[in-house]
């Protein structure tokens, strides 16, 4: 098992060294000045493997920190008392939802697929070794983390010893079931399109795990130590059914069938991808439009893709609308949190530049204009001429605004609603600034996400992001925006400053794709 895994570590961090390097070929400027025999370095590949180790180190600690930083701010919201059976309340719940949908067992990776399918090792023998990895790595990194948000909320030492043990024992009674489940059904999970019914489950916990604190209702302290020590216990017995599982190799089979990378799939890919899109677009022979040029040629995209482009908006509106809903309800019911929750409004509004950032449809639509349009208009060359980029980028530009208007509307509209009835505000021009900002930090999230798309053209023919400098970017910007929750701004500043940012922006882009764009957007190989 060792041997295994040693194998397939170093088959990891080669992937990753091979990807750290072709991200700096992609790099603008620097990739023109990196040699073609990059790969070939034996220093740089030293280097690179050198930063996918600390990386591995890292992110053993660093993504559990984040985590657990993340319940520590929600907490928050509940008041500025910090009631450790909230913590553990939070934790418990998050901990289940993770356990099934994240179980590392059911994860069809790159580095899966080179092992057990190209290079033909032993699966059972790299999945264990792989899982023990996993679970080892899962303990060790939750340790600091539990210790440090643990006693910043009071939560006794001796039971955030035990936290580790157990989001490890529920991951190993999920995978256990879910073994058990293939066994007698023959179906296997994939964790990257869980099952409806997974989503269902996610929503039930979600609900207790953050609206049963508004209602007062939190698991006391013994039930919360009987359920730790029970998930601790499920896991021994769940631990031995994954060790003595005789059937990796038709798991692992059954999950990569579907992968969509590897050289042996390339035109499976292709037909999955255009069989699933097709399905998607409407196959009316009746849509048509009045209008002329550019115009015509989007109204017809917008109308046949309706379904790809508009049903992920219209779906996250109306969770949105039950959750203001929701929580104008729990005011109703609960009239002592509306003090707390009025309080909160004054810093609330910097957190929703993340919230926006999650919920912006501006990568599923240039995901569409790219496979259903842009990779064939692109062989013509009057369709990269600069003033034709533009005039498409600003109608383009209006549809995503379009879009993601819908949600920014009944985001800034709950805002509003629930500043109103949790107490209202003595500067009335709040009522104007929290639906303002929002709807202002979607339409740069859209001119955003448009502009990289023309500067950077991150796709290839399969839909694959293959731009080290758009994933950097796209990286950079989820950082500014999870830096945004750390941020205690008045309304009234950050509604300006975010304006006035959205303005300057929005035009920078426009001047940029008028430049650039016809060297730029491009078909990527």
């Amino acid at each position: 098992m060792i041997k295994s895994f040693r194998i397939s570590f170093s088959l990891r961090n080669t992937c990753r060294v091979n990807g750290i390097l072709y991200a700096l070929k992609q790099i603008p400027l620097l990739g023109r000045l990196l040699p073609g025999t990059l790969y070939g370095s034996g220093g740089l590949k030293i280097f690179a493997a050198v930063l996918a180790v600390i990386w591995e180190i890292l992110s053993a600690f660093l993504g559990k920190l984040i985590y657990l930083a993340a319940i520590f701010v929600l907490c928050g919201f509940y008041g500025e008392e910090r009631n450790p059976l909230l913590f553990l309340h939070v934790f418990f719940f998050l901990t289940i939802i993770g356990a099934y949908l994240n179980t590392y067992l059911f994860n069809p990776t790159n580095e899966k697929y080179y092992a057990v399918i190209l290079m033909r090792m032993d699966a059972g023998l790299y999945t264990l070794s792989n899982y023990c990895y996993s679970m080892l790595r899962t303990i060790i990194g939750f340790f600091p983390a539990v210790l440090l948000f643990g006693s910043l909320y009071g939560v006794p030492v001796w039971l955030c010893i035990l936290l580790p043990f157990f989001v490890a024992g529920a991951k190993l009674t999920a995978a256990s079931a879910l073994l058990l489940r293939y066994e007698k059904t023959g179906k296997s999970v994939n964790e990257n399109m869980p099952p409806k019914l997974s989503w269902t489950l996610t929503a039930l916990l979600l609900a207790a795990a953050f609206g049963l604190p508004c209602l007062n209702a939190l698991l006391p302290l013994p039930a919360v130590l009987i359920l730790v020590l029970l998930g601790i216990a499920a896991g021994l017995p769940g631990a031995v059914r994954i060790a003595r599982f005789p059937s990796y190799r038709e798991i692992c089979q059954l999950l990569l069938a579907e992968k969509k990378y590897g050289t042996d799939y390339t035109q499976a890919v292709k037909k999955a991808n255009a069989e699933r899109q097709q399905k998607m677009i409407s196959p009316e022979t009746g849509i048509t439009s009045s209008k002329k040029g550019f115009e015509y040629f989007n109204e017809l995209f917008i109308k046949r893709h309706r379904k790809i482009l508009w049903r992920s908006a219209e779906r996250i509106a109306l969770i949105l609308l039950a959750v203001t809903l929701g929580v104008l309800l729990l005011l109703r019911i609960n009239p002592e949190l509306r003090e707390q929750v009025n309080r909160s409004m004054s810093v609330l509004l910097p957190y929703f530049a993340f919230v926006m950032y999650l919920i912006n449809r501006g990568t599923i639509f240039t995901a569409a204009l790219f496979m259903n349009c842009d990779h064939s208009m692109l062989t013509y060359s009057f369709y990269k001429k600069p003033g034709f980029i533009l005039k498409l980028f600003r109608i383009r530009l209006r549809e995503i605004i379009k879009i993601n208007l819908l949600p920014a509307a009944v985001t800034g509209a709950g805002l509003t609603a629930v500043l109103y009835f949790s107490g209202g505000t003595e500067n009335l021009l709040n009522y104007v600034i929290f639906p303002l900002t929002v709807i202002v930090m979607s339409i740069f999230f859209s001119v955003h996400y448009l502009t990289l798309y023309y500067l950077l053209q991150p796709y290839n023919i399969h839909t694959q992001v293959k731009s080290g400098a758009y994933t950097a970017v796209i990286w950079i910007t989820y950082m500014v925006c999870w830096l945004f929750l750390q941020l205690r701004l008045d309304t009234l500043a950050f509604g300006l400053a975010a304006t006035a940012f959205c303005i300057v922006y929005c035009i920078a882009a426009c001047i940029l794709v008028y430049k650039l764009a016809y060297k730029t957007f491009r078909l990527r190989s």
